[in-house]
Protein backbone atom coordinates (compact mmCIF):
# COMPACT_ATOMS: atom_id res chain seq x y z
CA UNK A 1 0.00 0.00 0.00
CA UNK A 2 3.02 2.06 0.71
CA UNK A 3 4.33 1.46 -2.34
CA UNK A 4 1.34 2.71 -4.54
CA UNK A 5 1.49 6.18 -2.52
CA UNK A 6 5.08 6.91 -3.43
CA UNK A 7 4.65 7.33 -7.26
CA UNK A 8 1.57 8.96 -6.62
CA UNK A 9 3.16 11.57 -3.88
CA UNK A 10 6.23 11.84 -6.63
CA UNK A 11 3.87 12.70 -10.00
CA UNK A 12 1.70 15.09 -7.82
CA UNK A 13 5.14 17.09 -6.23
CA UNK A 14 6.46 17.11 -10.16
CA UNK A 15 2.85 18.26 -11.33
CA UNK A 16 2.46 21.11 -8.77
CA UNK A 17 6.03 22.58 -8.21
CA UNK A 18 6.06 24.43 -11.64
CA UNK A 19 2.96 26.42 -10.78
CA UNK A 20 4.47 27.54 -7.09
CA UNK A 21 6.46 30.45 -8.11
CA UNK A 22 3.38 32.01 -10.30
CA UNK A 23 0.74 31.17 -7.72
CA UNK A 24 3.45 32.76 -5.22
CA UNK A 25 3.63 36.09 -7.29
CA UNK A 26 0.30 36.76 -8.05
CA UNK A 27 -0.44 40.22 -7.29
CA UNK A 28 -3.53 42.90 -6.84
CA UNK A 29 -2.40 47.32 -7.04
CA UNK A 30 -5.08 49.04 -6.27
CA UNK A 31 -5.39 53.02 -7.07
CA UNK A 32 -5.52 56.00 -9.06
CA UNK A 33 -3.49 56.15 -12.29
CA UNK A 34 -1.08 59.16 -11.93
CA UNK A 35 0.63 59.01 -15.21
CA UNK A 36 0.15 56.78 -18.15
CA UNK A 37 2.25 55.72 -21.45
CA UNK A 38 0.57 54.22 -24.04
CA UNK A 39 3.51 54.01 -26.36
CA UNK A 40 5.12 52.03 -23.86
CA UNK A 41 1.74 50.16 -22.42
CA UNK A 42 2.57 51.59 -19.04
CA UNK A 43 0.13 52.95 -16.08
CA UNK A 44 1.78 54.07 -12.74
CA UNK A 45 -0.91 53.55 -10.40
CA UNK A 46 -0.67 55.62 -6.84
CA UNK A 47 -2.17 53.91 -4.03
CA UNK A 48 -4.85 55.84 -1.99
CA UNK A 49 -4.12 55.15 1.45
CA UNK A 50 -0.06 55.23 1.11
CA UNK A 51 0.77 57.03 -1.86
CA UNK A 52 2.84 54.58 -3.20
CA UNK A 53 3.33 54.46 -6.99
CA UNK A 54 3.54 51.45 -8.20
CA UNK A 55 4.58 51.38 -11.99
CA UNK A 56 1.87 48.66 -14.29
CA UNK A 57 3.28 47.30 -17.88
CA UNK A 58 0.42 45.72 -19.84
CA UNK A 59 0.42 44.08 -23.45
CA UNK A 60 -2.14 42.96 -25.80
CA UNK A 61 -3.10 39.78 -23.54
CA UNK A 62 -3.92 42.23 -20.54
CA UNK A 63 -7.78 42.61 -20.65
CA UNK A 64 -9.35 45.74 -19.58
CA UNK A 65 -12.69 46.14 -18.25
CA UNK A 66 -14.56 48.59 -16.29
CA UNK A 67 -17.43 48.64 -13.96
CA UNK A 68 -19.75 50.83 -12.02
CA UNK A 69 -19.33 51.31 -7.85
CA UNK A 70 -21.26 48.03 -6.26
CA UNK A 71 -22.43 47.11 -9.98
CA UNK A 72 -21.75 43.10 -10.96
CA UNK A 73 -22.40 44.21 -14.99
CA UNK A 74 -19.25 44.37 -16.32
CA UNK A 75 -18.01 45.85 -19.69
CA UNK A 76 -14.74 45.17 -21.35
CA UNK A 77 -13.56 48.24 -22.53
CA UNK A 78 -9.38 49.10 -24.68
CA UNK A 79 -6.19 50.19 -22.59
CA UNK A 80 -7.13 53.87 -25.00
CA UNK A 81 -9.89 54.30 -22.06
CA UNK A 82 -8.30 54.36 -18.92
CA UNK A 83 -6.97 57.55 -18.04
CA UNK A 84 -4.87 59.76 -15.84
CA UNK A 85 -7.24 60.20 -12.66
CA UNK A 86 -9.29 57.30 -13.04
CA UNK A 87 -9.72 54.74 -10.66
CA UNK A 88 -8.24 51.00 -11.11
CA UNK A 89 -7.84 47.67 -9.69
CA UNK A 90 -4.62 45.65 -11.58
CA UNK A 91 -4.56 41.87 -11.15
CA UNK A 92 -1.70 40.19 -12.71
CA UNK A 93 1.93 39.35 -11.19
CA UNK A 94 5.85 39.85 -10.82
CA UNK A 95 8.13 39.00 -13.96
CA UNK A 96 11.47 37.52 -13.58
CA UNK A 97 12.88 41.04 -13.66
CA UNK A 98 10.27 42.33 -10.40
CA UNK A 99 7.76 44.09 -12.96
CA UNK A 100 4.13 44.11 -12.40
CA UNK A 101 2.58 42.52 -15.31
CA UNK A 102 -1.42 43.10 -15.77
CA UNK A 103 -3.25 39.86 -16.76
CA UNK A 104 -6.56 42.21 -15.66
CA UNK A 105 -6.95 46.38 -15.33
CA UNK A 106 -10.65 46.85 -14.13
CA UNK A 107 -11.23 50.44 -14.43
CA UNK A 108 -13.81 51.47 -11.69
CA UNK A 109 -16.74 54.14 -12.72
CA UNK A 110 -18.20 55.92 -9.88
CA UNK A 111 -21.95 56.20 -9.63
Amino acid sequence: MVKQRIPLLLTSVLVLLPAMPALAQSARCEGSVARSNKQKSMLTVRAKASNDEKVICYDSSTRFTSQEHGSKKVKDIDASQVNDGDRVICLGYYDDKGEFRAALISKRLSQ
